[in-house]
């Protein structure tokens, strides 16, 4: 006799047979996930559609459109959005030839900044939250790079997120879990200009996507729980080849200079609820105050003792917020140090 439970049990089996198709051994057809970026500046949104492969470049994807009225990027009258490719990635869900890709453009095609070859490390870091009441996997307890059921809570979707990473193409450097519970971090470069932000959105897509299949809630806010707790940043370290060329560090300098003259315009462009998080009583300064130290994490930007001995290297902005948008961080960074010249 077969039980509703063995008759679930293989229909499951079967549906992940059919979900695992792998198509080349029977077409050169291949899917193509076409993700953006939604109209609140931080959602994702993907769809698919059937293309012939191999795909090589970026330049044999068609164009495609969406209806811009359901994002909130088109009124209902003209709600057409049409989609550009910019950049491709394999699909670990999907495995096989099949590819990721989205659409972006920013101000990296500049001379100026294409010749000083501007590196970026964005540090994202995120919360895992219960699915039905919207609170931190695991409470309380010390999690900062942790090991033990009782203080790593998702390291299952960690680390599946990580090699899923890694398959698709992006250069996802590291994993470590951070100082709240169920809260984790991965860390994308380095990676050239516009790439960074590329990877960022398509790892955060993955991210989505795993979460989901784990039925847990993936958050992006700055400060999911109050209190007495660190709130969730994207630390962004950059470089450029001046500052990674001996008496790089007075470049960082004046780069930094700068920076502190536009504090307000970044801020104000670093991630929705900043403020909950830029408290001053956890590590960064506080929202309204601009301040740069060596090894000072408790500082706007921090430079590393190894950049201040060596006279060359990096510096870390640690303003953005979890929820900020890599395009313009990284855009108005490289702005900033590299194009904006003061009155």
């Amino acid at each position: 006799m077969i039980t509703s439970v063995s008759c679930h049990t293989r229909a499951m089996a079967n549906l992940t047979d059919l979900v695992n198709l792998n198509l080349s051994d029977c077409s050169d057809k291949i899917i193509a996930e076409y993700i953006w970026v939604g109209g609140s500046g931080i959602d994702l949104r993907s769809k698919a559609r059937t293309v012939k492969g191999p795909i090589t470049d970026v330049s044999q994807l068609p164009k495609w459109n969406y209806d811009g009225s359901s994002t909130g990027q088109a009124p209902g009258e003209d709600s057409e959005v049409i989609l550009y490719p910019q950049a491709i990635f394999k699909d670990p869900f999907r495995r096989g030839d099949n590819i990721l890709r989205h659409s972006a453009a920013k101000i990296f095609s500049h001379p100026d900044v294409v010749a000083e070859v501007p590196w970026y490390g964005i540090e994202q870091e995120y919360t895992l939250l219960q699915k039905d009441v919207n609170w931190p996997l695991g409470w309380p307890g010390p999690y900062y790079c942790a090991a033990g059921a009782e203080k790593a809570f998702g390291r299952d979707i960690v680390d599946a997120h990580y090699k899923a990473c890694i398959y698709a193409g992006i250069n996802i450097s590291g994993i470590n879990g951070e100082v709240m519970p169920g809260q984790w971090e991965f860390q994308v470069g380095p990676s050239v200009g516009i790439a960074a932000a590329d990877q960022v959105w398509v790892a955060r897509y993955i991210l989505e996507r795993v979460t989901e299949v784990a039925g847990v809630v993936l958050s992006l806010d700055p400060k999911p729980i109050p209190g007495d707790w660190n709130g969730a940043g994207a630390h962004t370290n950059f470089s450029t080849k001046s500052m990674r060329e001996p008496g790089g560090y007075e470049v960082i300098k004046k780069a930094i200079d700068k920076l502190a003259l536009r504090h307000k315009e970044h801020i104000a462009a670093y991630g929705e609820g900043n403020e909950r998080r830029l408290t001053g009583r956890h590590e960064t300064a506080d929202i309204n105050t601009f301040k740069w130290g060596v090894a000072n994490r408790g500082a706007s930007i921090r430079v590393g003792r190894d950049t201040e001995k060596e006279g060359k290297g990096y510096f870390e902005d640690r303003r953005p917020a979890s929820n900020m948008d890599p395009y313009v961080v990284t855009g108005m960074i490289a702005e900033t140090t590299l194009l904006w010249k003061q009155n």
